[in-house]
């Protein structure tokens, strides 16, 4: 079984909004509203490659029932903690003729130790039946930025794979926990090792620099697909994969369809090459969709036959 944790869940609406512009009053097209956090994107889209999936965190109020109904009906299994205050709801707009998004994320409610201990022996029990666990997105207020960290260190010590997406001190912390993989976007890449990138070459620096500050594992999304150490009959291994780009409907939560896709394949026991061939065709694949973690399996199929994957040399010693 595959868990994945979102301790910051919320209700995620999505409205196409033709010729958005500040300022002005507007009418959506189109609009998509679906339980969300990073965490939950990924269940969703593990449910829908027939992967045994549960997803947990915490939720609260009548926006925390609203993310548990929604994930009932979408056959999504789910166990979470409930806390005191409200659940958060995000929003984001997308322009269709130029593919260009807005987003507002709320802050999130305030969680307290007993309420963290509470997840905690949630996220134990559930272990118990598990093989995987996939921590994603930001920290609700009241929660350490060790959090992650602490978690990782824990399933470790009883041999469960753990996947790390998030940002900030939280990712770092998590880091330093020698999680199984990290899966961050360029920016997120950029805060964990302390410089920018220029270039590819910079960027295929970067998934070493964040194996050797802990991390088994490194996986890079970019536009196109991915930079990834991963490791192949435990030797460390270094790919460039990419998929030529495609009209996209939207990009919200792509990058949550990929880690699903990773995630899949390497729950199959699947070849890391083929686990980040499938990671970027789910990736691609989902931006044809409004509404985070939504993809066609079908489709993915055929987008692999377009995905390539590049094997690159170990870069010369970082100074």
């Amino acid at each position: 079984m595959i868990i994945t944790v979102t301790l910051n869940a919320a209700i995620d609406r999505t409205l196409d909004v033709p010729n958005f512009r500040l300022g002005r009053r507007h009418r959506s097209v189109e609009q998509t509203t679906l339980p969300g956090g990073k965490g939950v994107n990924v269940a969703r889209a593990l449910k829908r490659l027939d992967q045994p999936v549960i997803a947990t965190g915490f939720v609260g109020g009548q926006t925390g029932t609203r993310i548990v109904e929604g994930l009932t009906s979408e056959s999504v299994p789910n166990d979470f903690v409930r806390i005191a205050e409200e659940s958060r709801t995000n929003t984001a707009i997308v322009e269709p003729t130029t593919g260009e998004q807005t987003e507002v994320n709320e802050p999130g409610p305030h969680v307290g130790e007993v309420e963290l201990e509470l997840f905690t022996d949630k996220l134990t029990y559930l272990a118990q039946g598990a093989q995987v666990v996939v921590f994603a997105g930001s920290l609700p207020r009241g929660a350490a930025a060790e959090v992650y960290g602490r978690l990782v260190r824990e399933l470790r010590k009883k041999g469960l794979t753990t996947i790390v997406d998030s940002d900030g001190d939280p990712l770092r912390q998590a880091v330093r926990a020698e999680p199984s993989v990290v899966s961050p976007n360029v920016l997120e890449a950029e805060e964990l090792v302390g410089h920018e990138f220029n270039d590819d070459e910079d960027r295929v620096i970067a998934v070493r620099e964040m194996v050797e500050l802990g991390a088994e594992e490194a996986i890079m999304t970019v536009g196109d697909g991915c930079f990834a150490q991963v490791l192949v009959d435990g030797a460390p291994r270094l790919y460039r994969v990419r998929v030529e780009p495609r009209p996209a409907r939207s990009t919200i939560g792509s990058g949550d369809a990929f880690l699903a896709g990773y995630v899949a394949c390497r729950y199959r026991g699947s070849a890391a090459e083929e686990c980040l061939r499938f990671a970027v065709a789910c990736g691609a694949e989902s931006t044809e969709h409004l509404g985070a973690g939504v993809l066609d399996p079908a489709k993915v199929e055929r987008v692999m036959a377009e995905v390539e994957v590049e094997p690159l040399e170990q870069p010369a010693e970082v100074s």
